[in-house]
């Protein structure tokens, strides 16, 4: 199917390409969304009359997102996670959870404005895109913690796994000392 683009769409094209696209993702996708028109006679001539006010709106909103961009760009959000001693997460992060942290910490995000390549399954600090416009991407951080207190280990730069077998460590050796002292203590009645 041929399709107009009336704003930019990622790995497809700018505004005012005629791209062809299948049948499917046209109609599912880009015409439901109103990010393209098919690419006939009519359509044609009404997106050139509406060329400019199609491309002010688009600097406009650009604009905008660059603005709270500005803000976010770099921003540390703590999501707080059930999590095994290996740091695996009973579960995963999701889109939806990231947009409700960014949220929580003062923008407005939608879970559709979170591009996820990959679950995230682990504790640890993770680099997240944001999109808030199709032409501005900006990068924030997650970091996942079980604790308020790890995650200030962790945004400190402290490995939060690597310590925690010393600390079962210092737990055993405790737990052979009291254990020692018990079986003394029990020798020493007898």
């Amino acid at each position: 199917m041929q399709i107009v683009l009336l704003e930019r769409v990622e790995k497809l094209g700018q505004i005012g390409d005629i791209v062809k696209v299948k049948d499917g993702f046209a109609r599912n996708f880009l015409l439901p969304k109103k990010k393209a028109l098919r690419a006939t006679k009519a359509n044609l001539a009404f997106f050139e009359s509406q060329r400019v006010q199609l491309e002010a709106r688009n600097l406009e909103r650009r604009k905008e997102a660059e603005q709270v961009g500005q803000k976010l760009r770099g921003k540390i959000f703590v999501l707080l996670r059930q999590a095994g001693d290996r740091g695996q997460l009973y579960g995963s992060v999701s889109p939806r959870d990231i947009a409700d942290a960014i949220s929580a910490g003062g923008f407005t995000i939608a879970r559709t404005q979170v591009p996820l390549d990959k679950a995230i399954k682990t504790i640890g600090l993770h680099p997240v895109s944001v999109v808030l416009h199709p032409e501005v991407r900006i990068p924030v951080t997650m970091n996942v913690a079980r604790t308020e207190d790890e995650a200030e280990r962790q945004a400190r730069g402290e490995d939060v796994l690597a310590e925690q077998p010393e600390e079962q460590e210092a737990a055993a050796s405790a737990e052979a000392v009291f254990e020692e002292g018990a079986a003394q203590a029990a020798a020493e009645e007898v």
